[in-house]
C-alpha cells in the first residue's frame, strides 16, 4: 500500500495538516488500512526531503500545513499511469502457512484449510453486508464512492481466496488418493531392481 502516493493525492486537493490527512485517508478507504499520525508525519518528512511537498504556513489553529509541489504532481501522475507491479507479489501469509503445513509433522492441513475457509467466508459476508449498507443510499460524494470500490475489491479478494482454498483441498484429496493406490516405496524398489537385473546365462553341459 502506498501511503506516500495516497497523501500526495489528498494534498493535490489543497494544503492539509497531518491529522487532517490521516482522517481523510481513512475516510476515503473506509478505515480498511488505518494510519497513525506518526506514520503520516514520517511520510510527510520524506516527501519534503524529496521536494514533493513543502510546508506552507499554518492554519488558524496553528497546524503546520503541507502543499504538493510540481514535482509531487508529476510523481502522482506517474503513479496513476503506471500499472501496479505484479511480477514481485507481496508475501502472502496464508500461502506461506499452507506451503509450510504440507508434510509438517502433526499438522492436519485440511483442518487448517477448513478453519481459514470459515474465517474467509465470514469476512466476505461482513463485507457484503457493508456494501448493502453503502448502497442503501446512492453514494453522494467521492469518499463514499471510493469506500464502495474498496469494499468491492475486498469482496472479490475474499471470493477468490475461498475458491483457492477449495482448490487446495481438492488437490490434497487427489494426492492422498494417488498415494493410497501407489505401491509402497520398498515394493517399487524391489520391482525396479528385479527388472534391471540381467538373467543368468545358461551353462552348457
Amino acid at each position: 500500500m502506498s501511503i506516500r502516493h495516497g497523501l500526495l493525492a489528498l494534498l493535490e486537493r489543497g494544503p492539509r495538516y497531518g491529522s487532517q490527512l490521516r482522517t481523510e485517508f481513512e475516510s476515503r478507504t473506509g478505515s480498511t488500512w488505518p494510519l497513525n499520525v506518526g506514520q503520516v508525519y514520517t511520510t510527510l518528512s520524506r516527501l519534503e526531503r524529496d521536494s514533493l511537498v513543502v510546508q506552507d504556513g499554518e492554519d488558524d489553529q496553528g497546524h503546520a500545513l503541507y502543499s504538493i509541489t510540481d514535482g509531487g504532481r508529476t510523481e502522482l501522475r506517474n503513479w496513476f499511469e503506471t500499472p501496479v507491479d505484479r511480477s514481485s507479489p507481496p508475501r502472502d501469509e496464508l500461502a506461506i502457512k499452507l506451503a509450510m503445513a504440507v508434510g509438517a509433522p502433526g499438522v492436519d492441513i485440511r483442518a487448517v484449510i477448513q478453519s481459514q475457509r470459515h474465517h474467509t467466508v465470514r469476512a466476505m459476508q461482513d463485507y457484503t453486508r457493508l456494501k448493502a449498507q453503502a448502497l442503501a443510499d446512492v453514494p453522494g460524494n467521492r469518499d463514499e464512492v471510493a469506500w464502495l470500490l474498496v469494499l468491492e475489491q475486498l469482496i472479490f479478494q475474499a471470493e477468490a481466496e475461498a475458491r483457492w482454498l477449495d482448490h487446495c483441498e481438492s488437490r490434497l484429496v487427489r494426492l492422498a488418493e494417488a498415494a493410497a493406490t501407489d505401491p509402497e516405496p520398498e515394493a517399487r524398489t524391489a520391482n525396479h531392481t528385479q527388472a534391471r537385473t540381467p538373467a543368468r546365462p545358461r551353462t552348457r553341459r
